[in-house]
């Protein structure tokens, strides 16, 4: 019910590119996005070698992306930690544990809280140093959702000045052709729940982004969700990018990424925000224009030649 007098809160929408610093075609992919003007903020993987093209593609620009947040994606199942860290890592690579194998080390209390907590303070100190205090928190594959491993998370955050920490709060739904997604939440919200993790943390006040993941139907889902968005601010997570052969080397989420891409950039997607009322925004607070006034910026950049050209120099480089 709204009362007499009120007026109805803005329906704001926070779109976050997972996987900033994975590699340079994910990095194109993702500044392409925010010149753009769809993706307002993006997570970074600060412990791969990409971290390094990621950041400059940031600070090399001639113009700023002002609008555009940076928060931490904190990785502890890809390449090798900051820090000494043996209960993280594999004895005989100093890698980290894949996925299954950090997740059954820590559901066994077998990692060493000390050293999550130095490894997440590091990997938080690696942007402050380089000059970008994270705006925000989350996680690859979202390991900071376990409950064995939220405290060491949160105290990290905490400790660095962090207040915004991804809540995995998207709603459960039901599609028999999506039941691997609706798994999925259903874990991520029982994790949730386990550690304890509510909307005090998040920056935004709901999530949404899990049911998206996947290639040929992104756009439908897409297209359906944006129009169901209630009022208040919510955080779309996506993943646009270019596939390379570092990607393919460390993820299974490939080709899939130009999909995302494809469908963010797209007139179709942005007219759809502007029907629906959508306004943009970071979480660094700044709303966005209409996406319609980027429209002749996105004419110079984005004509599907033209792209495609600046995509394949890039990559050369």
């Amino acid at each position: 019910m709204v009362r007499v007098g009120s007026t109805r809160s803005p329906k704001k929408l926070i779109i976050n590119a997972d996987d900033f610093g994975i590699s340079r075609g994910v990095n194109i992919g993702i500044i392409e996005a925010a010149e753009a003007g769809v993706v307002t903020s993006a997570s970074m993987i600060v412990n791969l070698p990409s971290f390094a093209d990621a950041l400059d593609r940031v600070v090399s620009r001639a113009s700023p992306l002002p609008s555009l947040s940076l928060g931490i994606h904190l990785n502890l199942t890809l390449g090798r930690p900051l820090t000494d860290a043996p209960s993280l890592t594999r004895s005989k690579t100093d890698d980290f544990y894949a996925l299954p194998a950090l997740v059954a080390r820590a559901s066994l209390g077998r990692l060493d809280g000390a050293e999550l907590l130095r490894e997440c303070q590091a990997q938080i100190d690696r942007m402050i140093e380089a000059g970008f205090p994270p705006t925000h928190l989350d996680s690859h594959r979202h390991i900071h959702i376990h409950p064995a491993i939220f405290p060491a998370v949160s105290t990290a955050a905490a400790s660095r000045g962090i207040s915004r920490v991804r809540v995995l709060c998207e709603p459960l739904g039901f599609d028999a052709r999506e039941w691997r997604a609706a798994l999925k939440k259903a874990g991520l919200l029982f994790c949730a729940r386990l550690s304890g993790v509510t909307s005090a943390y998040g920056g935004a006040d709901r999530f949404v982004g899990i049911s998206l993941h996947g290639g040929k139907s992104f756009a439908s889902r897409l297209f359906a969700l944006i129009p169901r968005l209630p009022a208040g601010t919510t955080e779309l997570m996506v993943h646009p990018g270019y596939a390379d052969a570092s990607l393919a080397e460390q993820d299974s989420y490939i080709a899939e990424r130009e999909t995302e891409l494809r469908v963010l950039c797209s007139r179709e997607f942005r007219d759809l925000l502007d029907r629906c009322g959508v306004r943009l925004t970071s979480f660094a607070g700044g709303d966005r224009p209409s996406i319609v006034s980027h429209e002749s910026q996105l004419a110079q950049h984005y004509q599907p030649d033209d792209r495609e050209r600046n995509r394949e120099s890039q990559l050369r480089r």
